[in-house]
């Protein structure tokens, strides 16, 4: 019996190296299971298309796949964009089931795997500030989930401190980093809250450069082992779902 294909929607970007990253993610997820079918498509700006890729999957004779957004917030690409999407998809292939998965949200593991990129740059001590710098949002809700994260990055560590910076709304980098200095940080590190790198993380680079040229640069999430864990949790429930029987 074949498996359900996994279908990984990413952002998608006009900058090449976020399709390069997201790649290495979905690779990394095919290392950790042979024995699925993964796909990967893109809801913009990066082929392939989430169209294209649903299509291939209907003409190769699927009758269901299991899409996982490769979203870090449930804002309107995964309420309106990606839904309208895939009952567009349906409509074309009616005998295809596609259930949509819930997005990787800031699950703790995806939390741990920016510690880790932390760690990676070598600060440790008393003395270090993160600015966890993430897209931002029109939504003020989903902002206030962002900058919830900081003290569950921040539990146990020792630091000075962390504070959440956004790359579209206030509070700004430079910000942030006032706030670090404030609380006695020296040695500064900016941490992504982002899957792949882009114009988004360029931008806060240029801030970075200029508000603390000495920052330490972390990585951005991109194949860690535990986004990995994450979206094949996101699988199998969206999986149990399809399987569970229906209310009459």
């Amino acid at each position: 019996m074949h498996s359900v294909p996994l279908v990984l929607v990413a952002h998608g970007s006009r900058d090449p190296r976020s399709a390069r990253v997201v790649a290495a993610a979905a690779a990394a997820v095919r290392r950790t299971r042979p024995d699925l079918d993964v796909r990967l498509c893109f809801l913009d700006l990066s082929a392939p298309s989430v169209d294209q890729v649903l299509d291939t999957v209907a003409a190769e004779g699927h009758s269901s796949a299991i899409v996982v957004p490769m979203l870090l917030g449930s804002a309107f690409h995964a309420r309106v964009d990606l839904p309208g999407l895939l009952a567009a998809a349906r409509s074309r292939h009616p005998g295809l089931d596609l259930v949509q998965a819930d997005v990787l949200g800031d699950d703790d593991r995806l939390v741990h795997a920016v510690w880790d990129r932390v760690a990676a740059t070598g600060a440790a001590g008393s003395d270090v500030g993160v600015v966890l710098a993430a897209v931002g949002s029109s939504d003020t809700a989903a902002n206030s989930r962002t900058t919830a994260i900081a003290p569950r990055l921040f539990a146990g560590t020792g630091w000075a401190g962390v504070e959440v910076c956004f790359a579209t709304t206030e509070p700004s980098l430079p910000q942030a980093v006032s706030r670090l200095r404030a609380s006695g940080a020296r040695q500064i590190v900016v941490a992504p809250w982002f899957l792949a790198p882009g114009l988004l993380t360029d931008r806060l680079d240029r801030q970075a450069d200029e508000a603390a040229p000495d920052a330490l640069r972390a990585d951005v999430i991109g194949d860690h082992p535990l986004l990995v864990d994450v979206v094949l949790d996101r699988y199998r429930a969206a999986l149990t779902r399809r399987t569970l029987p229906r209310a009459a």
